[in-house]
């Protein structure tokens, strides 16, 4: 279910933006689409994701009507505002977004086809775990113009999918890969390392598994422990053993040093692509602070500057839509130093980097300093841009204290 909402000032029942933010009629429209159901939990799962007990009355093949209500309602907002722009990415995320029929995923893309235009060229992912991925539904989703698969691989290893509360047959990754390919979609595979008991010679073999499966892209992402989840529950009674920081380094460096030799190019921390093409072209716009509308149970938005996450729980978000009432919870307004906090955090993640133009009093200055040290790119640097090194990767929080000092 997820960690609590953050806090933030009353959203209007009726999503109304406030009359005084700009919205540039200009930047790129993203969509996400939360589809928060899971046939079980992943111990160190900390997203809003449901199980079938945990439901209460909320029902999955309601889900996509609900969508489309929010769909209409978020029309109508923007539509006031003047700033209607066609979806130039759309993502479905979970949960498991292919536990849903693949017409109930057609039909809410359709609604944001109907509501705002989708781009000629647009990019359209769904997120699937192995298990569902049939070519039918792969033929289906295509069919429909999702463009893109996030299949949820985290390792090959029996033992670490184990650890992590994965239930998938591994041997279905590469099947679901291969019917994404017959479909003519774009394929991603998803990584974790650190899972308790993983070895390097573990995650070696699941990073070259991977490689082996020739996706476009591939995320790799180190487990965080989050606080009020079954594995830290396993760890805080020591029955599993915390992740190992040094492990998880030379696991990070060992994946970059394999990727690169198969041609896949870093563009963010914890993800690869084949070609500036495949890279994940919505995760880059939430990088750059782009507008998107986020629907569903606990989805986060940001329009114009203002941001606003819904209520969490499906039956709440069902309720509050039936009744002809925005599902937002709250929302909140950063000023302008948040916002300059936020974009040097994220944008410093990604390979193109930031402006050193950009940073203010000693966050400039320590660009030279954080070039000595290794962890930004020296000649990018002399040309005005802050780009991070490997090293400097693995040590992403310290940079940005360093430049947002």
């Amino acid at each position: 279910m997820g960690s609590a909402l953050p806090l933030g000032d009353p959203a209007p029942t009726d999503g109304a933006l406030p009359g005084d933010i700009e919205i540039d009629a200009d930047a790129d429209f993203g969509v996400y689409l939360h589809v928060p159901f899971c046939r079980v939990r992943c111990g160190y799962c900390d997203f809003n994701t449901y199980t079938a007990t945990e439901l209460r009355g909320a029902r999955q093949d309601a889900y996509a009507d609900e969508v489309l209500r929010e769909i209409a309602l978020s029309r109508d907002v923007l539509g006031a505002r003047g700033a209607l722009r066609p979806a130039q990415t759309v993502f479905f995320g979970g949960g498991t977004p292919t536990l849903l029929p693949a017409g109930d995923l057609a039909r809410m893309l359709g609604g944001i086809r109907a509501a705002f235009g989708i781009a000629p060229d647009a990019e359209v992912t769904v997120e699937a775990n192995p298990d569902t991925v049939t070519p039918q539904l792969a033929s289906e989703l295509a069919g429909a113009g999702v463009t893109r698969l996030s299949i949820g691989m985290q390792s090959a290893v029996p033992h670490v999918l184990a650890a992590l509360d994965r239930t998938h047959d591994p041997a279905n990754v590469a099947t679901a890969v291969a019917s994404a390919r017959a479909a003519g979609l774009d394929v991603s595979v998803d990584l974790i390392y650190g899972a308790p008991g993983e070895s390097l010679r573990d995650w070696e073999a699941s990073v070259r598994e991977a490689i082996s499966l020739a996706p476009d892209h591939i995320s790799a992402y180190a487990l965080i422990i989050e606080d009020g989840t079954q594995l830290a529950r396993q760890i805080r009674r020591g029955e599993v053993p915390a992740p190992d920081d040094d492990l998880q380094a030379d696991m990070y460096e060992l994946a970059d040093d394999l990727f690169q030799q198969a041609d896949f190019d870093w563009y963010e921390v914890s993800n690869w692509a084949t070609s500036p093409a495949h890279r994940s072209r919505h995760n880059l716009a939430y990088w750059r602070g782009t507008d998107w509308w986020g629907y569903g149970p606990g989805a986060h938005s940001h329009v114009g500057g203002l941001r606003w996450w819904n209520v969490k729980h499906p039956a709440a978000y069902a309720q509050r839509l039936a009744a002809g009432e925005s599902p937002a919870a709250a929302r909140e307004r950063p000023d302008a130093a948040a916002r300059r906090l936020e974009s040097v955090l994220l944008r410093s993640r990604i390979a193109d980097g930031l402006a050193v133009s950009e940073l203010e009093g000693e966050g400039r200055h320590a660009v030279a300093s954080l070039s000595a040290d290794g962890l930004i790119d020296g000649a990018a640097a002399v040309r005005g841009r802050v780009v991070l090194t490997r090293r400097g990767r693995l040590l992403a929080d310290a940079v940005v204290r360093a430049l947002t000092a």
